[in-house]
């Protein structure tokens, strides 16, 4: 397992849109992917459960990836945690 800390750099902070993108590129990988915020671990590849998380600007998240291409979901996951979106 390997987990690293990211920083929501979106203004808006992580609603739908970047959601549903995280979770359709983290259903892409076999591993399991969990996300951390505020004392509160849900399923990565849950829109729901990601949304519960209610995540701001300037706020950290961190992943925890286990299994198959682990690091590979974490570059991945990670870019998109950080990306700002329109």
């Amino acid at each position: 397992m390997i987990s690293q800390t990211f920083t929501i750099l979106n203004p808006t902070g992580f609603h739908v849109r970047p959601a549903k993108t995280f979770v359709q590129a983290a259903s892409a990988f076999p591993c399991k992917i969990s996300v951390l915020n505020k004392g509160k671990k849900v399923n990565g590849k849950s829109s729901l459960s990601m949304l519960t998380l209610g995540i701001a600007v300037n706020e950290e998240v961190t992943l925890e990836i286990d299994g198959e291409q682990e690091a590979e979901a974490m570059k991945v996951l990670g870019e998109l945690l950080t990306q700002i979106h329109e």
